[in-house]
């Protein structure tokens, strides 16, 4: 049984763009288009030259069973928010056709259906009638979401209050029991940490397996998309160019894109960005053991730094200022901050004023390919200053290449993520 339909479908938005006039310009302008609409009253009027059309979406078309769980992949700018949220009815398609079978339930962007200022628990109640769950339903399911969503404590604050990632938890809950046919997920999970994606990921199984519900879900962590999807969808520049349910091969696809391979090494603020008086990221890059910024691939045998400066006005000792180290497909390698140390003799002091932070990256236990870093600033239970996943953050990344050591016996390739040469002894 089909769950959803869509049919040639088309999003158009137009660009308008600012033009800079001279008087007599502007005059000479004015005057010829009124001469011509005298000459010729019923000529079909054309577009301000200073419209553009842009698609977001172009001859998209999809069936989709009731129970399918479907990743929907492509890089920045290929589509995906465009599409779920014309399959949310936020905004009306330009052309095509669009079937739902059931009601939907939507998590899109943190905070949505949220009011800053009321409870969590008043939100509860509004974000579950928004997204059409009745009084009756909601007070059923009422100690299940807030069981799910760990915020027992901080139930009568105003969500204005709550993190991110509490917002994100909160709202997932309440979507994930309302019932609905079809769930659609956008890239938000990812601020949440690691125990709640997990989370979330077996609670959409669950719900898909048992249930019978539809998911759809966008990420760019494409171990998240192989452990919950079935089916993929690739999409580039507003059409679909593969739709499989070979996984790997969908994986694949998205990772081939010249848009998702292009390596940036250094990334600098232009100087609006993050501006906290505990920590304002002034640079984060990636250089090698002369000092020079990476201009090209490494082997396993070379040495990488990640280097990252600030400005600090206001210092304080739950500072924590690293990175996540990601593979190409998102997979989450490992964190690291300057405080790890901080039970050591090599203890670093409490960071202040213009200050560089220097650290190795351990690629003698990496596998080939591209990786990638993310900056996370934070004080530590308290707040996000530069939080990874949360908007268009800072990151950098790196490609590895060549064997994986020396051995004419060990082959150019090796399966994982990490590729370690263990140390070995006859007992």
């Amino acid at each position: 049984m089909l769950a959803i339909k869509v049919e040639n479908l088309g999003k158009r938005y137009l660009l308008h763009h600012q033009r800079h006039y001279r008087l007599y310009d502007l005059l000479g302008d004015y005057v010829h288009r009124f001469t011509r609409r005298l000459k010729n009253p019923f000529a079909e009027r054309s577009k301000p030259r200073d419209i553009e059309e842009f698609w977001a979406l172009r001859d998209l078309s999809f069936d989709v069973e009731q129970g399918d769980r479907i990743g929907i992949i492509g890089h920045n700018g290929a589509g995906k928010s465009t599409l779920l949220k014309v399959l949310s009815r936020i905004t009306d398609p330009t052309e095509g056709r669009i079937s739902l079978k059931g009601r939907v339930a939507s998590l899109l962007e943190v905070g949505t259906g949220f009011h800053p200022d009321l409870t969590g628990r008043e939100n509860i109640f509004l974000n579950a009638a928004i997204l059409g769950m009745r009084t009756h339903e909601i007070r059923k399911n009422f100690d299940a979401i807030i069981d799910f969503a760990g915020v027992e404590k901080f139930l009568d604050t105003p969500i204005k209050r709550y993190s991110s990632g509490m917002q994100v938890r909160l709202a997932f809950a309440i979507a994930a029991h309302l019932t609905s046919e079809i769930l659609i997920v956008d890239e938000v999970l990812a601020v949440g940490d690691m125990d709640f994606q997990k989370k979330c990921m077996g609670k959409m199984d669950e719900i898909s397996h048992k249930e019978g519900r539809t998911i759809l879900f966008v990420s760019h962590n494409m171990g998240a998309v192989m452990q919950l999807c079935k089916r993929v969808i690739c999409m580039e520049h507003g059409h679909k160019t593969l739709d499989t349910t070979d996984i790997t091969e969908g994986i694949q696809e998205y990772l081939k894109s010249s848009e998702a391979s292009d390596l940036i090494s250094e990334w600098r603020n232009p100087g609006h960005l993050y501006d906290d008086v505990n920590f304002k990221p002034l640079r984060f890059g990636l250089y090698t053991a002369d000092g020079k910024a990476l201009s090209a691939s490494l082997s396993r045998s070379d040495e990488l730094f990640v280097e990252i400066e600030g400005e600090i006005k206001e210092p304080v000792p739950d500072l924590r200022v690293g990175y996540s180290l990601r593979t190409q497909g998102g997979n989450l390698l490992y964190w690291t901050y300057q405080s790890d140390q901080a039970e050591s003799k090599n203890a670093l002091p409490v960071l202040s004023g213009h200050v560089t932070l220097r650290s190795r990256v351990p690629l003698e236990i990496l596998n080939v390919g591209e990786k990638r870093l993310d900056l996370a600033i934070n004080l530590y239970n308290k707040k996000w200053i530069v939080q990874p996943g949360s908007g268009d953050y800072p990151r950098i990344s790196f490609n590895i290449e060549g064997p994986i050591n020396s051995s004419p016996y060990c082959v150019l390739t090796r399966s994982g993520d990490l590729a370690i040469n263990g140390t070995w002894e006859i007992v």
